[in-house]
């Protein structure tokens, strides 16, 4: 893999700033944003009188956890225009959820917030490698959804050039990244193993492309599937972090020379972890749930948004900027099965295990009487087909489920091609328990 270390001189400033630097920096935007949400979001200042604080009371950054959580369902119950903070007539853009389980989740932007995105994810993409003048594949979904255009707008602000694909049409996709020759590519890791068994059912070596580094991000993956990639790829995989309530893909970023968690951009966002069923913020180091507080959002601040996904603060490496490790899982996507709690990036670590398995993998979630089964639909990789090999790699993943999780577990081991396919963000679980 090609060294892409950046040089020291291409970083901003505040990226290599000290600790106290930033920090006052944090205080000074978190204590405008206070006062911006009180004063235009006639939710934020119902929830701060509610809870005896005003942006007033605020004077060092951990007077923050006085302040309450914001959740989704503030954003759902606001629906859609409720939660901004500036007339309507001045956001540039709108941003919003799928919904497919109630009404989305909507989000405004200013000229000004655009800005900043576009800024942030030029910053990531330079850690993870790209450069101005490199050609980026950019297989994220566009549209509603932020990671097509967040990073197509930060690609551009650094001067890279943009192949604005999207998602979908794998085909098409193995077909442009060879005639093409991008420099790098940024996808979900679920739809970047897609494209890669397009490349081996097309007899296609996929370490002969063009492509230096994958940024991969909109779903928890694991190192292991990190190393799966980079193995077959011969190039960088690195993660990037984001969500659309508080901005979109660039809140944080892995730096390609360390790869050991991903620095977020402290400058625009206040990071805490919390312990995820009392709320307690918890210290640098411990496990929990992330909540952020964004610091120079106009169009539509977000004080103390519970994101759910489970990671820990850790100090910097290559920047001055705290990591977080990679995310886990969410709160709200554990399973809990006969008492144990179990996350679907475990399963794929131990999936990775088994030589002859192919890397797609689904839970699905049953009962059989009182009792919750889980069955563990994978694939066989192409040659290890037979009924004999198949059965004995069920049973080593079977053994691997219940020996480092402690679940009994059911696997079943299809034919290539059998397990649904990702085209953006995989599907993971699909519980078909009895609804209480």
């Amino acid at each position: 893999m090609k060294d892409l270390t950046p040089d020291p001189s291409d970083l901003e400033p505040i990226e290599i700033a000290s600790r106290d630097e930033i920090a006052a920096l944090q205080l000074e935007r978190l204590k405008w944003s206070l006062a911006h949400a009180y004063q235009n979001v006639p939710f934020y200042r119902s929830a701060f009188d509610a809870a005896g604080v005003r942006p007033e009371d605020l004077r060092e950054l951990s007077d923050l956890a006085r302040f309450p959580f914001t959740v989704k369902t503030d954003l759902r119950d606001n629906y859609p225009f409720g939660m901004l903070a500036v007339p309507r007539e001045k956001l540039a853009r709108i941003h919003a959820s799928s919904g497919t389980t109630g009404k989305p989740t909507v989000v405004g932007h200013t000229r000004r917030d655009l800005d900043n995105w576009a800024d942030l994810a030029a910053r990531s993409l330079r850690a993870s490698g790209v450069r101005a003048g490199d050609l980026v594949h950019n297989a994220y979904g566009y549209g509603l959804f932020t990671g097509g255009l967040g990073i197509h707008g930060g690609a551009e602000r650094l001067g890279a050039t943009v192949v604005p694909i999207s998602g979908g049409m794998t085909e098409r996709q193995v077909m442009l990244i060879n005639d093409f020759k991008p420099d790098a590519i940024t996808v979900t890791p679920s739809y970047m193993l897609n494209i890669l068994e397009q490349f081996r059912q097309h007899r296609l070596d996929p370490r002969a492309t063009s492509l230096k580094v994958g940024i991969f991000g909109a779903e928890p993956w694991t190192d292991a599937m990190r190393r799966e990639v980079e193995d077959a790829f011969d190039m960088h995989a690195v993660d990037i972090y984001g969500l659309s309530e508080v901005m979109g893909p660039g809140v944080a970023n892995e730096c390609v020379e360390t790869k050991d968690g991903l620095h977020f951009w402290e400058d625009h966002f206040y990071p805490e972890i919390i312990d995820p069923q009392t709320g307690e913020v918890l210290p640098d180091g411990e496990p929990g749930e992330l909540v952020i507080t964004t610091l120079s959002r106009e169009a539509q601040p977000m004080i103390r948004y519970r994101t759910r996904d489970l990671t820990r603060l850790m100090p910097g490496t290559a920047r001055s900027m705290r990591r977080i490790a990679k995310i886990t899982g969410r709160s709200d996507d554990m399973i809990i099965l006969r008492g144990v709690n179990l996350f679907p990036t475990q399963i794929e670590e131990l999936l990775l295990l088994v030589p002859g398995l192919a890397p797609h993998f689904q839970l699905e979630l049953t009962r059989e009487g009182r009792m919750d089964a889980l069955t563990v639909h994978v694939e066989a990789l192409p040659g290890m087909t037979g009924e004999d090999a198949r059965a004995k790699m069920a049973g080593e993943l079977a053994h691997h489920i219940k020996s480092v999780i402690g679940v009994s577990a059911h696997v079943d081991v299809a034919q290539p091609g059998m397990v649904e396919r990702s085209q953006g963000k995989a599907r993971r679980v699909v519980d078909r328990r009895p609804k209480e």
